[in-house]
């Protein structure tokens, strides 16, 4: 057992997500008008803001509070998919830290967890789909691994981190089966995914920001 995570540390997760968004706006627009709608980095940005805002005003009074205002803010303020899929992914999140004042590495784990098996469900995709998901599949079972074998908090997030990347790298030559890039075909292929880019950043400013 190494550290555990404080709802302080949850809130440096999600105000580091808003600097990776408005950090890397243009670069998800970019990648999204190759493909897509040309609005994933705006809407993410304006959707994490938006967060900050609220989560600044009304502090939670625990974890799952930060997760649940991030999901209820984001399913409000950022359209196409990405406000029902990461809203999705904090209200899963949310209700695995029900009762928790601190997270573990199983806890931290079991959040993802629930994240991303919302994602799965809400989405309907699967591997190779070149989606969000070809980045949180990998990354979550890396997490599981890096614990499984005694990993710390800060181990179960780098393992992450260094899969999800690998993840969404391999969306580049894939064809795309779902959302607006599956509409292109054949031509959207050589391209990489913009929603597994935005999830990987989701990894990486935990692993920055987590204990």
């Amino acid at each position: 057992m190494g550290n555990l995570i404080s709802k302080q540390g949850v809130l440096a997760w999600i105000e580091g997500l808003q600097r990776a968004y408005a950090a890397n706006r243009q670069r998800l627009t970019d990648l999204d008008s190759a493909i897509g709608d040309a609005d994933h980095g705006s809407n993410l940005d304006r959707g994490f803001s938006a967060v900050q805002t609220e989560l600044a005003t009304h502090v939670p009074e625990d974890i799952r509070g930060v997760l649940q205002t991030t999901a209820t803010v984001l399913i409000k303020t950022v359209g196409g998919a990405s406000g029902p899929l990461y809203g999705t992914f904090f209200l899963r999140a949310a209700a695995s830290c029900a009762g928790k004042p601190e997270l573990d590495e199983t806890a931290l784990v079991a959040m993802f967890r629930a994240g991303i098996e919302g994602v799965q469900q809400r989405g309907k995709a699967v591997i190779e789909d070149k989606t969000m998901l070809d980045t949180l599949l990998p990354g979550l079972s890396a997490m599981q691994a890096s614990l499984d074998q005694g990993g710390s908090i800060a181990d179960v997030l780098s393992a992450a981190a260094e899969a999800a990347e690998k993840g969404m790298l391999s969306t580049i030559p894939l064809e795309a089966r779902k959302g607006r890039a599956s509409y292109l075909g054949a031509r959207s292929i050589g391209h990489q995914d913009p929603g597994a880019t935005s999830a990987f950043l989701l990894i990486e400013a935990a692993r920055n920001a987590l204990p």
